[in-house]
Parts: structure tokens; C-alpha cells; sequence
């Protein structure tokens, strides 16, 4: 007969995990009949998340002991002692990954050596998340957000990011790139004669921000964290060595629709993000009157879908989305490492050649 079952591992978060740790170990304790630890790593990996939630199980399959998640912790056992109640403390899910964020942007900056994080902020949804996890990670003081209006950017976003930089007293600056803009075109059509009117003049933008960034980081030694989430890195909605630029991609896990359903627990008990910046349509605001071109509830889902290789479906929707989805693997190739969260997500949990033809 045993006397107790030890179970050291390194199994890094996902979505479920615990509970799924939990059946197996129940399942195992009750067939063995004894007592069961559970001993789980804690902390940060490049892209991986281990996040501790070490628990105790008596013979009959009930947890005991329940350790912290997402930070160190210990506890003394004495495997003897009669009548130990039955104990349960899990957390919710939008919790547990936004705590697998912090730590993740948290340990990655600390490892690499990094005290600072940089932001692009825009007054839109997903550099907001990013901020505030930055913040919970590594201090008001040590983040640093930049604004960077164009003409094309609404003063309601100008005023939604700032505010949101004071209500996390962040450091916050802004640096307009109209000027820059007008160098550039006036140079590529009185150069070349190149007209960059739509996704020249979009992408442009993208890349004039992403060319400051990295500068004030280059100058002042901070983590660029670069802002895109799942659906719009997998659809290609995003510009290479424009807001990609970065060297750690926080929220590159979580789908577009996640972003939203994170930010508003975030604001259940202090409103941390204005309200403007979850309710407003999203946008890249780089063209009059831009709106981005997806219903994010409908594409989500189903993206997710294509990427983790749940469903059979084909119809033509489908197999536009999972053509998207492969052409734009070079982006990917390109982009910072990504925070893991789920069972799939972009990196190394996720190769697929960059010349493919899967759609043909």
C-alpha cells in the first residue's frame, strides 16, 4: 500500500488546465486509494506560463490543500494528521489568465534584464489591456505610453488615452507623426512618383510608430510590448515592422473577443479603462472613417477553430478565413514571441511553413 503518490511537474497554463489536472489526479488518488501531492512549477519561460496551483489530495480524492497560483508558495504537511477538511478554492478563468499574463510579461522582463515596458497607446481596447497588465507586472512608474496621433486619429481616442494613463498613473507623452507622414509621401511622389494613397499610406503610419518606439527604447532600454491579439495576427490585420514591432507580444493569445470579456472583469471592481474605450467601434484609425473590418464575435470563434483543428467545417466562409490564415504565416514568422495561454497558439506551439499551398 502506498503511502503517498508525488507528482513533480512542469506544466505550464492553458485555459481548463487546473481543472483537468485535478480529474486526473482525483481519478488517480480514489484507483490507488492514497494520498496524492501534486508539486507544479511557478513562473515564466519565454513563452510559457507555469503556474504553480500545487495541491494535497487525501485517499478518498478530495483536495486538502490548495496553494497559491501564479506565485510562489509553500506549505508544511503533516501526512498524519486525522480529519483535515475537504478544501476548495478555485478561481475564475478571466482571473487566472490575466494573473498568467502579469507573470508572463512579468518574469520575461526580469529575465531578459529588463526594468521598463514601452506602449504604443491609442486610445483602442488592446493597447489598453497590454497597459494594464504591464502595470500589474512591473509598476506604474516603470511603464512608459506614448500617443502617437495622426491626423486621422479622433480626439476622443487622444483623450481616452491619456485618461487611461492617469487613472493608472502611468508615464504618458505624445509625439505626433503628421509631420513624418507628409516627409514620406512628399518624398516617394516627388522622388519616384509613387502614389501612396490606401495600404501604402496605412502601412506607413503603422511603421512611422513603430520606427519611435523602438528609438526611445533603443535610448532608454525599455521592453517594447507590441499590442495585436490572436484574430488579427492569424487574419493578417496587422503591419510588419509597424505594430508589431516589439519584443514581447502580451495579448497574441487571446482572440478579439477575449480582449473584450478581460477588460470589462478588469473593470468590475475599479474602472481602470474608460468606458469609451470598450464600447466605441474598433478601429485602426488610419483612414477617414476607418472601421475594422470584421464582426469580431462572428470571426473569432471560428478562427480559433481553424487554428486549434476543431472543426471539419468547409464551407466557402471557412476555407476564405483558413486561406487568410496561411498566407499571413510570414507575418507571424516575424513577430515577437507570444505569452501562451491556450492549447495553440502562434510560435512555437504553432509551425507551419511559410511557403505553403494548403489552399490550392
Amino acid at each position: 500500500e502506498l503511502d503517498c503518490l508525488i507528482n513533480l511537474s512542469a506544466s505550464p497554463f492553458t485555459i481548463y488546465k487546473c481543472k483537468n489536472r485535478l480529474r486526473l489526479a482525483n481519478n488517480a488518488s480514489k484507483k490507488l486509494k492514497t494520498k496524492l501531492i501534486y508539486l507544479n512549477q511557478i513562473g515564466g519561460n519565454d513563452d510559457l506560463i507555469f503556474d504553480g496551483n500545487s495541491f494535497i489530495l487525501d485517499k478518498k480524492g478530495r483536495r486538502i490543500k490548495q496553494l497559491n497560483s501564479f506565485k510562489e508558495d509553500f506549505f508544511c504537511w503533516d501526512m498524519n494528521k486525522k480529519n483535515i477538511s475537504p478544501q476548495e478554492s478555485d478561481i475564475s478563468d478571466l482571473e487566472s489568465i490575466f494573473d498568467a499574463l502579469v507573470l508572463g510579461v512579468k518574469d520575461y522582463a526580469k529575465k531578459c534584464g529588463f526594468k521598463t515596458a514601452l506602449i504604443g497607446l491609442s486610445g483602442g481596447i488592446d493597447s489598453a489591456l497590454v497597459t494594464v497588465i504591464a502595470a500589474a507586472a512591473l509598476g506604474s512608474k516603470n511603464v512608459f505610453s506614448i500617443a502617437m496621433p495622426s491626423k486621422w486619429n479622433s480626439i476622443n481616442s487622444k483623450i481616452d488615452a491619456e485618461e487611461l494613463a492617469k487613472r493608472l498613473n502611468i508615464n504618458f507623452d505624445s509625439i505626433s507623426i503628421e509631420n513624418l507622414f507628409d516627409s514620406f509621401k512628399t518624398s516617394l511622389e516627388d522622388s519616384i512618383n509613387l502614389n501612396i494613397e490606401g495600404i501604402v499610406s496605412e502601412n506607413i503610419q503603422s511603421r512611422i510608430r513603430g520606427n519611435l518606439l523602438m528609438s526611445i527604447s533603443n535610448k532608454f532600454g525599455c521592453l517594447v510590448l507590441s499590442t495585436g491579439n490572436k484574430t488579427e495576427l492569424a487574419l493578417g490585420y496587422c503591419t510588419l515592422y509597424g505594430d508589431m514591432s516589439g519584443g514581447l507580444s502580451a495579448i497574441g493569445d487571446l482572440n478579439k473577443t477575449e480582449v473584450y470579456e478581460l477588460s470589462k472583469w478588469i473593470n468590475q471592481n475599479k474602472e481602470l479603462i474608460p468606458e469609451n474605450i470598450i464600447v466605441k467601434e474598433p478601429s485602426a484609425e488610419l483612414a477617414p472613417n476607418q472601421v475594422d473590418p470584421f464582426d469580431y464575435e462572428l470571426i473569432s470563434p471560428i478562427v480559433d477553430k481553424i487554428v486549434f483543428g476543431d472543426t471539419n467545417q468547409l464551407d466557402q466562409e471557412f476555407l476564405n478565413l483558413k486561406k487568410k490564415i496561411n498566407i499571413n504565416e510570414h507575418k507571424r514568422r516575424q513577430a515577437a514571441p507570444v505569452l501562451r495561454v491556450s492549447k495553440k497558439a502562434f510560435g512555437i506551439g504553432r509551425r507551419i511553413p511559410i511557403v505553403n499551398h494548403f489552399h490550392e
